[in-house]
């Protein structure tokens, strides 16, 4: 309604003028300086603070029932605690414990949920995208019981994605037995997901940055707030559940050079590539399982023999593999023996996770990148340029990150609280910015959004203020 409109309406009803444009007035000063932060925006707070508490929980189960698969599935005792598989005496027996944990899977994907296929980041994202954040229930108890067994019988993933998918369908499921709005219900989602990831790495900035970037799509108080509440919790209890130490033993780093700055920023250039061919081959691989004679409940075995046949041959690329990162960080895994696990890792990695049985990202990720960065440093070293093998790990990891799934502050922040050295920050901006740039230039999805824009989901690549003109 235009302000003549309005005039003549007021006139019409024999009104004053003011009468007629006071609603209008008073609504575009709401418009226009709205409140940041309101009584609600309490109880969404209140809601997300409930739902660390939980999440957090549920993580150290998770992590449990990983140990009590390794142990089970790998040495035939009863123990929660995490083991590395590295270690079994099953000899080519060894081939046969992925293939059950991939049948297991299989089965719980087709009688229980489809969604638990994959690494979970996708699916919540599609959730928020198109059905207004709703997870169904089962996903939440689902999901980390596929993902503990896939884990626990030797597949090559993390706990983080599976735990981050887990909290995110926490946070949906309170917001759907509580009455609120799609935005809110969203805002909870990311909260699950976030403390998740804090509970697993022990890094809240990291992961309220990966919550904002690849779920929530927007920069408010609304949103930031209870991410910020929901983290800090998730790190309250966190030495309670899972003891004061840090996941990754990470070296004193010296202060980066203007030189070395200028190799982490062409290692960065290189792991931008190298971000665009991971995606590419997980993909490319889903798409080599969707051609196959078989229905899809039966790819994961077929990936797990892969990753038997792999693990028999390289015991170490099978399970979560942290101590892997911490080899890799410490600057002594390197030359041949890195180039042939890093490959092997990611042969085995690739293959189970497009055969999608269930599993996380960011731990291979991170190995493979980090292994590829040590590689990497010692040819640029080769080359008479200045660089540190531990401080190229690092780059490594974060920019392999940045590029695959374009959450720069995440990855940069990550690496950061992982290490909790502030001199870290100008290599891992150096070296993230450039694998972003090559990234963003060279391929128009991410390893998050491929799956979605198959599916015809648009997924927005920035987040600007509501009221901001699109280029």
């Amino acid at each position: 309604m235009s302000f003549h409109d309005v005039d003549k309406a007021s006139t019409t009803a024999g009104l004053p003028l003011s009468a007629g444009l006071a609603p209008l007035i008073e609504n575009a000063a709401v418009e226009k300086h709205p409140r940041a932060l309101d009584a609600r925006s309490l109880l969404i707070c209140a809601l997300c603070m409930t739902v660390a508490v939980v999440v957090t929980v549920v993580a150290r189960l998770l992590v449990y029932l990983i140990g009590f698969a390794t142990n089970l599935a790998f040495y035939g005792r009863i123990s929660g605690d995490l083991v590395s598989p590295a270690n079994n005496h099953l000899g080519a027996w060894v081939v046969l414990v992925p293939i059950v944990g991939s049948v297991i899977v299989g089965f719980m994907a087709k009688y229980g949920a489809k969604a638990i296929r994959g690494h979970g980041i996708p699916e919540a994202m599609e959730q928020i995208l198109t059905n207004e954040s709703r997870i169904p229930v089962r996903m939440t108890f689902l999901k980390p019981l596929s993902a503990a067994i896939s884990i626990g019988t030797g597949g090559p993933f993390g706990a983080e994605g599976p735990i981050i998918a887990t909290g995110g369908a926490l946070g949906s499921v309170f917001g759907q037995f509580i009455h609120v709005s799609a935005h809110e219900r969203k805002v909870l989602l990311a909260a699950g997901a976030a403390a998740g990831m804090t509970a697993i790495f022990a890094t809240p900035f990291a992961a309220v940055l990966l919550a904002i970037e690849l779920l929530v799509f927007e920069f408010r108080p609304r949103s930031f707030v209870p991410l910020i509440l929901s983290v800090l919790v998730a790190m309250a209890m966190r030495p309670l559940l899972f003891g004061v130490a840090p996941v990754f033993n990470v070296p004193i780093l010296p202060p980066a050079t203007q030189d070395m700055l200028v190799t982490y920023a062409l290692e960065g250039l290189a792991l931008g590539a190298f971000s665009i061919l991971i995606t590419k081959s997980v993909y490319h691989i889903e798409d080599l399982f969707e051609k196959l004679p078989l229905h899809w409940m039966w790819w994961p075995a077929i990936g797990g023999l892969v990753v038997g046949i792999i693990g028999f041959v390289a015991p170490n690329t099978m399970g979560v593999g942290y101590d892997n990162i911490d080899r890799i960080l410490s600057g002594q895994f390197v030359g041949a023996a890195l180039g042939v696990f890093c490959l092997l890792k990611f042969v085995s990695w690739s293959v189970a996770l497009g055969s999608g049985t269930s599993g996380g990202t960011l731990a291979p990720i991170f190995t493979i990148g980090g292994a590829l960065g040590v590689l990497l440093g010692q040819g640029l070293g080769m080359m008479g340029l200045a660089v540190d093998l531990r401080m190229a790990a690092l780059v490594g990891m974060a920019a392999s990150f940045a590029g695959a799934s374009r959450a720069l502050f995440a990855s940069i922040l990550f690496a950061m609280e992982i290490t909790g050295q502030f001199n870290t920050l100008l290599p891992l901006i150096t070296g993230c910015v450039a694998a972003f740039l090559v990234s963003a230039f060279g391929m128009k999805t991410t390893i998050m959004t491929e799956k979605l824009s198959r599916r015809g989901t648009h997924v927005p690549g920035e987040y600007v203020p509501a009221s901001a003109p699109h280029p």
